[in-house]
């Protein structure tokens, strides 16, 4: 199944900074197990290289990707690592360019039509819409829809269950990214049984959404 439709499928991408590489793998599983199959690990912290390399490895249901992904050298490494796509918070050549030549899916950053139109211009069609709700929201991708009726967005960035249906109820958004299904703190006892709960709680919910 290509990329985009894995998207169209689960609708959902959860985002996370893991500071601890020995939560790599039991919180992919947990993810997992609640139906939430698309993962972005942040290159936030020194680890998250590791993260990917183990959940490449060890989960082999998960499809895992880097995020914040900020120039060529730093995809490299992701895709060395297992990376399977790749997220970037803005658009630049040197990154579409990297994704390019290792064949590997890019959500690049876009806040308005420049972004959009450098994007087109480099190949791409789909797009993180980031910060999704400091940007204008979905009313913002609601708009951009009529410039660009081809494109498709992941809106990150502010995203929750209490304005989901506000953006997967557009035509134009393919998915969402969201943190809201990982706490803060993995090593609290039962930690990863809740990340579990509220992943198949934010499936169930992104499932339950029509479009437009």
């Amino acid at each position: 199944m290509a990329f985009e439709d894995e998207l169209k499928r689960t609708r959902i991408v959860p985002v996370m900074v893991i500071r601890d590489a020995a939560h790599a793998v039991p919180l992919a599983r947990a993810l997992v197990d609640g139906g939430l199959n698309i993962l972005e690990i942040t290159l936030r912290t020194p680890d998250a290289l590791d993260c990917i390399r183990a959940i490449a490895a060890e989960v082999k249901d998960a499809i895992v990707g880097a995020g914040t992904v900020i120039n060529g050298d730093l995809l490299n490494q992701a895709v060395d690592a297992g990376s399977r796509f790749i997220v970037s918070p803005g658009l630049t050549e040197d990154v579409a360019r990297a994704a390019a030549a290792r064949t590997v899916p890019l959500l690049a950053g876009v806040a308005n039509a420049s972004d959009i139109m450098r994007g087109l211009a480099l190949g791409l069609s789909t797009f993180k819409f980031f910060p999704a709700e400091t940007s204008g929201g979905a009313p913002a991708i609601k708009a951009l829809g009529g410039p660009f009726p081809q494109v498709r967005f992941c809106p990150t960035g502010g995203v929750s269950p209490k304005n989901l249906g506000d953006y997967l109820g557009l035509p134009n958004v393919i998915c969402a990214g969201g943190s809201w299904m990982v706490p803060s703190d993995l090593s609290a006892p039962g930690a990863f049984d809740r990340v579990t709960e509220m992943a198949r709680e934010a499936h169930a919910l992104a499932q339950g959404l029509v479009r437009a």
